[in-house]
């Protein structure tokens, strides 16, 4: 079967576009590995699974929206009185903020 020229460049088209959006969709989510990567630096300090109490606030089981959030005013260095969370989350795209974040706030608190 043969399309013609105009089908078969619509469909082509339709095809590529299509073929962007699920790119720029999967560039947007971390699989479970690049998390477990991304949130093991986090283990030093807030201990495994974010649970550590102590001077160091556990973050495991915080609502998403308040991490984020703080996570982002680490990034902009907004927040008084930080010793390396500025300059750690300067090392991480916004994306990867808000993947951490939800990722701690789904874990059960201690």
């Amino acid at each position: 079967m043969t399309l013609p020229r105009p089908a078969a460049a619509a469909l082509l088209g339709g095809l590529l576009l299509g073929g962007l959006a699920l790119t720029a969709q999967a560039e947007d989510t971390f699989s479970p590995d690049q998390l477990a990567v991304m949130a093991g630096g986090c283990a030093s300090c807030h201990g495994t699974d974010g649970r550590l109490a102590g001077a160091v606030p556990a973050i495991a089981g915080r609502p998403q929206a308040i991490l984020e959030s703080r996570l982002l005013a680490f990034k902009s260095d907004t927040v008084e009185d930080t010793t390396v969370m500025n300059r750690i989350a300067r090392g991480f795209s916004d994306e990867e903020l808000s993947a951490l974040a939800d990722h701690f706030a789904n874990i059960d608190a201690p």
